[in-house]
C-alpha cells in the first residue's frame, strides 16, 4: 500500500503550526469561507508551509520568519480551490490551454475522461494524454473510459485490454474508471464491464456512472454493482431518485446540457440534504468556456437560482473531493490539506484575484503569473487520420437503376437526435441525387483509425445550410470522419482536406474553404494558443449558421451522428443502424 503524501510532511506541518519551524508564505486577514462549519469566518490568518497548510487561526505571528512571505489580503474572501467532477478535456483545445482558463475562472482540480483519445488511439494515447497533463500548473485526476466500446455488436473505437487497463491504474494520477454509459453492460452482467468495475473495486478505484432512463430494479442493480455517481440526471425528481439510493450526483452545467436551472431550486425548497450533490461540466467549448467560464459558473448560477453562497461553494470544492476519496488532501482551507486556495474580492462575481495551487500563486490580480511549459506533443499523435485513399466523387455516388427511389433518410431532430424518414429521391446518371428543395443531404462516414478504406452513405434530412459540404474527423465515440454535402464533388474536396489537416472540421461552399478549424492531435484537439483555436472554432458554427443551418450549434451535428448511445438512428462506416433494434438498416430496397 502507497504510503499517504501528507506522511513524509507532518512533522514539518506539526512545527510551523507550533511555531518553531517557519511558513513560506502567510495570508493575513481573510475571510474564510469555512466549508466544514458553513461559516464566514473574518479575521483569518492562513499559514503555508511548502504546498500545504499548517495553520488557520486568528492570528499567524508565531510561523512568520524572516523569509516568509507575508500577504495582507485585507478582508477579501479565501475559499477552496473548485473542481470539475467530470469534464471530457481531449476536445478541441490542448490541456495546457485549458490549463490557463480554467485556472482563470478558479478551477484548479478537473477530472478528465479521455475517452476519444483513447477511442482513436487506445491505450497508448491514453498514456501519452496523461503525459501531457503531469506537469501543467492544475491538478489533473484520469479515469480510465469505462463507455468504450458503446454497443459491442457495432463499435469499431479502440478500447483497452484488461492488462492494459491494469497498467493505465497504475499511471499517476489514475483514479479509477470513467463513466460507464451503457447501463444495459450492467445490468446483464457482460463479463468484461463486470470485470473491469471489479478491478477498479479491488483496488479502491473510482467507477464513475451514467444513468440516463436506468430506474427502479435495473438503477439498483447498476448501484449495486459498485457504481456510486452519476452526472446524468436532467431534472430533480432523478436527482432525488439517486440521493435516496446512496449515489452521488455531478449536477452538469456544460456546452452539451445544462440542468442546474431544473435541478437547484427544487433542492432549495425541499431542504435536500446537499452533501453528495457536485458541479460538473461534462466537457466545454473554447466559445462556452470565455463566455460562461467553468465551475465559476455554476457556482453564481447557483446562488442566482437561490442557493446559499458558501453551500454552492461547499458543492464546488469539498463535496467533489469526498466523493472521490481525497477529502485529506483536498477541498477545504484546513491544516494538513494541500493548499489550493481561491482570493476573492466578492463573492458575487465569483471571478478570483489570486489563485494559489500547492502554495504556489498561479494567477495575481486577474491574470495568470507563470510561463506555462511548452508541451511536447508526440508526433504520432498528429498522424491519426488515416482513411486508406484519396477520394473522388465517384466514391459518394449512391446507385440505382431507376428513375427515382423511397430512399431511408436520417432526419435531425435536434443537433443530437435523430429520427428514421424516408424520402423520394431523384436519379440521374445511376445516381441518387441528393435534394436542396427536400432539405436531404447526402451522409459518409468514414474510418480514419484505422485506414481500412471503408466507409459507408447514406441521407441527411433538415441540415439547413447553403453549404455544399460540411465534414469533421470529431465523433462521439467512434471517431468516424463524417462528411455531410449536397453535392459528391465538394464532398471529396472537404474529405481530402480534412486528410491534409490530418483533422478538424472543414466547410465547403462552390469548391472553396469557407471555414475551417484545424485539430491536429489524434483528430481531436487544435495545437493553436486558445485565442486562436477560439477564433478558428467560433467561425465553424456562425459561418454555417449564416448560411441557413436549423440549428445554432452545428459542429455537434457530426459529432453525435455516430453515436450509438442516443436513439433513433446513427451512421458508422460500417453502415446504418437502428439503434433501438439493434440492426443493419438498407437506404432504399432496389
Amino acid at each position: 500500500m502507497k504510503a499517504h503524501p501528507l506522511a513524509s510532511m507532518i512533522s514539518l506541518l506539526n512545527s510551523v503550526a507550533m511555531g518553531e519551524s517557519k511558513a513560506d508564505i502567510v495570508l493575513k486577514n481573510c475571510k474564510l469561507v469555512n466549508v466544514y462549519s458553513r461559516e464566514l469566518i473574518p479575521q483569518t490568518h492562513v499559514a503555508i508551509a511548502k504546498d500545504r497548510i499548517a495553520y488557520v487561526g486568528r492570528d499567524a505571528s508565531h510561523t512568520i520568519g524572516s523569509k516568509t512571505a507575508v500577504i495582507d489580503l485585507e478582508e477579501k474572501y479565501v475559499t477552496p480551490g473548485f473542481a470539475d467532477s467530470h469534464i471530457h478535456i481531449d476536445q478541441y483545445i490542448l490541456p495546457s490551454e485549458l490549463a490557463k482558463k480554467s485556472l482563470l475562472c478558479g478551477t484548479t482540480t478537473l477530472f478528465s475522461d479521455p475517452i476519444d483519445i483513447v477511442g482513436v488511439c487506445g491505450y497508448r494515447g491514453f498514456r501519452e494524454f496523461v503525459k501531457m497533463t503531469e506537469n501543467l500548473p492544475i491538478r489533473v485526476f484520469h479515469v480510465i473510459p469505462g463507455g468504450l466500446p458503446v454497443d459491442r455488436k457495432f463499435s469499431h473505437s479502440r478500447t483497452m485490454s484488461k492488462e492494459e487497463e491494469r497498467r493505465a491504474f497504475d499511471l499517476d494520477n489514475v483514479v479509477g474508471l470513467g463513466e460507464v454509459f451503457s447501463w444495459t453492460k450492467v445490468t446483464t452482467r457482460d463479463p468484461r464491464t463486470i470485470q473491469s468495475i471489479a478491478t477498479m473495486l479491488q483496488n479502491n478505484g473510482i467507477v464513475n456512472g451514467h444513468t440516463a432512463g436506468a430506474s427502479d430494479k435495473k438503477l439498483n442493480a447498476y448501484i449495486a454493482s459498485g457504481i456510486f455517481s452519476c452526472h446524468e440526471p436532467i431534472d430533480y425528481d432523478q436527482v432525488i431518485e439517486r440521493l435516496r439510493l446512496g449515489m452521488w450526483i455531478m449536477m452538469r452545467e456544460g456546452s452539451i446540457r445544462r440542468d442546474l436551472d431544473k435541478i437547484i431550486p427544487n433542492v432549495i425548497s425541499r431542504k435536500t440534504n446537499i452533501d453528495r450533490l457536485m458541479f460538473c461540466t461534462d466537457g466545454v467549448t473554447p466559445k462556452d468556456l470565455t463566455q460562461f467560464g467553468l465551475i465559476d459558473h455554476c457556482i453564481r448560477k447557483s446562488v442566482m437560482l437561490g442557493i446559499d453562497v458558501i453551500d454552492a461553494i461547499s458543492i464546488a470544492s469539498k463535496n467533489c473531493f469526498e466523493y472521490y476519496n481525497m477529502s485529506k488532501e483536498y477541498g477545504g482551507i484546513a491544516p494538513g490539506k494541500m493548499a489550493d486556495i481561491l482570493v476573492f474580492d466578492d463573492l458575487e462575481k465569483i471571478k478570483p484575484n489570486k489563485v494559489f495551487v500547492g502554495g504556489k500563486l498561479v494567477v495575481a490580480h486577474g491574470a495568470l503569473v507563470f510561463k506555462p511549459a511548452k508541451i511536447k506533443i508526440a508526433k504520432w499523435l498528429t498522424r491519426t487520420v488515416k482513411t486508406g485513399k484519396k477520394f473522388t466523387e465517384q466514391d459518394f455516388v449512391i446507385r440505382s437503376k431507376q428513375r427515382s427511389v423511397q430512399a431511408l433518410v436520417i432526419r435531425l431532430e435536434t443537433e443530437i437526435i435523430t429520427k428514421k424518414d424516408q424520402e423520394e429521391l431523384q436519379v440521374r446518371d445511376g445516381n441518387v441525387l441528393a435534394s436542396r428543395d427536400k432539405d436531404v443531404w447526402k451522409v459518409a462516414a468514414v474510418d480514419r483509425t484505422y485506414g481500412s478504406g471503408k466507409y459507408s452513405i447514406g441521407f441527411l434530412k433538415n441540415f439547413g445550410a447553403s453549404v455544399d459540404a460540411f465534414g469533421s474527423t470529431q465523433s462521439f465515440h467512434e471517431n468516424d470522419m463524417i462528411i455531410i454535402g449536397s453535392n459528391e464533388n465538394d464532398m471529396a474536396f472537404v474529405a481530402n482536406r480534412l486528410i491534409q489537416m490530418q483533422g478538424g472540421m472543414l466547410a465547403a461552399k462552390d469548391g472553396k474553404i469557407l471555414c475551417k478549424f484545424e485539430m491536429p492531435v489524434a483528430g481531436l484537439i487544435s495545437a493553436l494558443p486558445f485565442e486562436e483555436a477560439l477564433q478558428e472554432y467560433s467561425e465553424i458554427d456562425s459561418r454555417i449558421v449564416e448560411q441557413g443551418c436549423k440549428f445554432k450549434n452545428p459542429h455537434l451535428i457530426p459529432l453525435f451522428l455516430p453515436f450509438l448511445a442516443l436513439p433513433e438512428i446513427r451512421i458508422l462506416h460500417s453502415g446504418i443502424i437502428d439503434v433501438k433494434n439493434r440492426t443493419f438498416l438498407k437506404i432504399m430496397n432496389q
